[in-house]
């Protein structure tokens, strides 16, 4: 008798295997696809973000009665901000103490 129910154990525990394997399989199916729709949510959302500080820089200059720049100006001018010279003499390099450049400026500002 005891082996059948050792048997029975066993046979039992492998039904339990078998269903916790296919819950598992389905929790990892779900997180696929909530992994997958995140990433299209947060390239969507970066999208988004990208196309309201367009319209917002857009809306600034407009404003301000300055030239609109293209986004690769706008690019630029965002490097040279952020404390970069984005001129052909000194590209890339820090700008000291965020002095201005001369020839960044006619770079980003110029009509080229």
């Amino acid at each position: 008798m005891a082996k059948k129910e050792l048997y029975d154990g066993f046979v039992q525990l492998e039904q339990e295997t078998q269903a916790m394997l296919k819950k598992i399989a389905a929790l990892k199916n779900d997180m696929t696809e909530i992994v997958e729709k995140n990433a299209e949510l947060e390239i969507e959302n970066r999208h988004l973000r990208e196309h309201l500080q367009e319209l917002q820089t857009s809306a600034d200059h407009k404003s301000n009665g300055a030239v609109e720049l293209s986004k690769s100006k706008l690019n630029l001018e965002n490097l040279y901000e952020e404390g970069f010279h984005v001129c052909s003499y000194m590209y890339g390099q820090r700008r000291i103490d965020n002095e201005p450049c001369a020839f960044c400026l006619d770079i980003i500002y110029g009509e080229h």
